[in-house]
C-alpha cells in the first residue's frame, strides 16, 4: 500500500521582497494568488485524503486555493511553520547585517547552525517539522495528502528522505507554490517530484 503526500510551498506573500519572514504572518501578493490558482489546476485530478497546512495567514490562503477543487478541509498544523527568526523578523538583510554582525556571519556562513535571538535554532524547527509530518503519514497510512506549508518546512522533508547533511540543505531550491512529491514504497520514502511548478 503506498502513500503519497504531496509537499506544495505557498505562494509568493506580499510586500516581503528582500526582508526577513519566517514567523511574521502575511497573505499571499495577487502574484501569490495567481501562482497557487494555477498549482491548484495542476492538482485537480488528484485525490486527497486530506490538506494539512501551517496556521500562517500565506499558508492557509494558499492550502484554500487548492481545497477549492477538492472537497476537503484545510487543517492548521502548528508543526508545519517557518522558523521563528526572532528579532530578525521583518527586517531587511542589510539592517540585519548591520545590527547583528557576528549572527548574521554565522547565519551567512552556517545557516543550520544558528540561533536566532529570541527566536528558533534550526534544530528544533527539525525535530518539530518531522515530528508533525511522522504524525500526518500514520494517520493516512496508504492515501494521498497535501501538505501547504514553507519552503524551509520542505527543504527539511526532502533532505531527510534524501538522507542529505543539514549543511546541503540550501542546495534545494524550492520555488513560491512549487510541487514536490513523495511517495512511501515498501516503507522507504521516495522522492517522485522536486519543485515543480505550474
Amino acid at each position: 500500500m503506498t502513500s503519497r503526500i504531496w509537499l506544495v510551498r505557498h505562494g509568493e506573500p506580499a510586500g516581503m521582497r528582500g526582508r526577513c519572514y519566517g514567523k511574521l504572518d502575511i497573505g499571499l501578493s495577487a502574484a501569490g494568488r495567481a501562482q497557487m490558482e494555477r498549482t491548484s489546476e495542476c492538482l485537480k485530478e488528484e485525490f486527497f485524503d486530506a490538506i494539512y497546512a501551517s496556521p500562517r495567514v500565506r499558508t492557509m490562503e494558499s492550502a484554500r486555493i487548492v481545497a477549492t477543487v477538492h472537497d476537503c478541509d484545510c487543517r492548521e498544523d502548528a508543526g508545519l511553520c517557518e522558523i521563528d527568526f526572532g528579532d530578525f523578523e521583518g527586517l531587511t538583510y542589510d539592517e540585519i547585517s548591520e545590527r547583528y554582525p557576528a549572527i548574521y556571519r554565522q547565519w551567512m556562513e552556517a545557516p543550520t547552525e544558528v540561533q536566532f535571538p529570541n527566536g528558533e535554532s534550526f534544530a528544533i524547527m527539525r525535530l518539530r517539522v518531522l515530528r508533525a509530518f511522522e504524525a500526518i503519514r500514520q494517520r493516512h497510512e496508504g492515501r494521498t495528502v497535501v501538505i501547504v506549508t514553507h519552503g524551509g518546512v520542505i527543504r527539511i522533508l526532502l533532505a531527510w528522505a534524501l538522507e542529505m547533511p543539514d549543511s546541503c540543505l540550501f542546495r534545494l531550491a524550492e520555488d513560491y507554490a512549487a510541487m514536490n512529491l513523495l511517495a512511501w514504497v515498501d516503507g522507504a520514502p521516495i522522492v517522485q517530484r522536486m519543485n515543480v511548478s505550474a
